[in-house]
């Protein structure tokens, strides 16, 4: 049996929960001063102070034991939306926005999401592998121990189907968890342009079931947006999703104010994302609803586009997320500090909000908050130690990575840190 206990953390930041931290609730992140945890087997047994720790279990022997004394403990980030399996990279895109070049000239010079989708199509298995495990090993260097992985690069069924089997190969033989979402209907390929519904249909009909009998993919997604799906085909695909046995997610009011996070909240989806133009109609329905608005700061800042609103939000009452968006496109990073130097900084949420949001309502908006995303008795032993000896050196430390250590089911990762 594997025994591991941390004592003495000056900041043990629980983010215990019963279910996803709405509104006020989100301030709260559990904090234990001299805070310990005991691990065994890969799941926490025991949670306190040092002190209640101590008089439990005595002298610890038989464990080994880790002096946190001067650092601060925290539940490992779950990163609960992202696209990090794809072919190509589009950093000449990215510089031509950089000189005011629209979305839409880049799209005639054949940019975009088409590039990317013609990239993925002609890599190969091995080589989406090798750039996935790479960059899984930067999230783990940032102390993401869960982490939702997008297929949506391909957008014809052998390349969607090899997506989630390299993610699904890399859930294996990597520390980090990944949740698989399929996003076939991430825009219109070529071969259907004009033909929306029947696109729709193709996925549902020929792509899903294999999906679904291969158990390659929880959750269904689409990009709900004007000049992609509109809300009539986006909820005829989820109502079909649904049918098949998926749990659904949505790309909602990123551009344009379509309704989309009204139509998640009624769909009944898991979660909502991106949300930087939804209304106050619909962030009245989200904070009434059960679905997790999951905000991407770091997309808008990489477009320079205004941030979604997620101080009123949390305010009105609801359970907001915060992701990174990794993709190849409208946000290449996974960095976990610029995203919360931003959510503070920019979007004046406070760091106990943010942490909460990063944990446990990330861990609710891809399914596993009875696992992951709080350090509670019976859930994975999934944490990190920072290097510093409280919370508040999160933002303060802008945009540095000050992760120590992290422990993924209760066994130390050696990481290569990324600054």
């Amino acid at each position: 049996m594997s025994k591991k206990a941390i004592l003495h953390a000056t900041e043990l930041a629980t983010c215990r929960t019963l279910g996803p931290k709405h509104g006020k609730e989100m301030s709260d992140v559990g904090m234990i001063t001299d805070g310990a945890v005991v691990m065994e087997d890969g799941k926490i047994v025991f949670v306190g102070t040092t002190g209640e720790v101590k008089a439990k279990y005595g002298d610890f022997a038989g464990y080994d034991v880790i002096d946190a004394k001067g650092h601060a403990v925290i539940p490992g980030f779950v990163d609960s939306h992202t696209h990090f399996i794809f072919g190509g990279y589009r950093a000449d895109e990215f510089s031509w926005r950089l000189k005011g070049d629209s979305y839409m000239s880049i799209m005639e010079r054949g940019g975009g999401i088409a590039s990317t989708m013609n990239a993925t199509r002609n890599a190969s298995k091995q080589e989406l592998k090798k750039e996935g495990l790479e960059r899984m090993n930067r999230m783990l260097s940032y102390g993401v121990t869960t982490v939702e992985g997008k297929s949506g690069y391909g957008m014809d069924k052998d390349t969607e189907l090899t997506m989630l089997e390299v993610m699904e190969e890399l859930d294996k033989e990597h520390p980090l968890d990944i949740v698989r979402t399929y996003l076939g209907p991430h825009a219109v390929p070529p071969e259907y342009k004009g033909r929306d519904k029947e696109f729709i249909d193709y996925c549902l009909n020929e792509v899903m079931p294999l999906v679904k009998e291969r158990n390659l993919a929880e959750f269904a997604d689409i990009f709900t947006e004007k000049g992609v799906f509109g809300i009539e085909d986006s909820r005829y695909y989820l109502q079909g999703a649904k049918k098949l046995g998926f749990k659904l997610k949505v790309h909602a009011d990123e551009m344009n104010d379509l309704g989309g996070s009204a139509m998640a909240v009624e769909e009944g989806c898991t979660s909502a994302d991106h949300l930087l133009m939804a209304s106050d109609e619909s962030i009245e329905k989200l904070a009434k609803g059960t679905t997790v608005a999951t905000l991407l700061p770091a997309t808008a800042f990489s477009l320079g586009a205004e941030y979604a609103r997620g101080r009123k939000m949390i305010d009105q009452g609801c359970a907001v997320a915060i992701a990174s968006d990794y993709n190849p496109g409208s946000c290449h990073t996974c960095s976990i500090p610029l995203m919360i130097a931003i959510s503070c900084i920019y979007m004046h949420l406070s760091i106990e909000e943010v942490l909460n949001a990063m944990t446990v309502n990330g861990a609710a908006a891809v399914g596993r908050l009875n696992t992951v995303g709080s350090i509670e008795v019976g859930k994975k032993a999934d944490m990190v130690i920072l290097d510093k000896p409280s919370i508040q050196f999160l933002p303060y430390c802008t945009a540095m990575n000050i992760v120590d250590t992290v422990i993924k089911n209760g066994e130390e990762i050696k990481i290569k840190k990324e600054l």
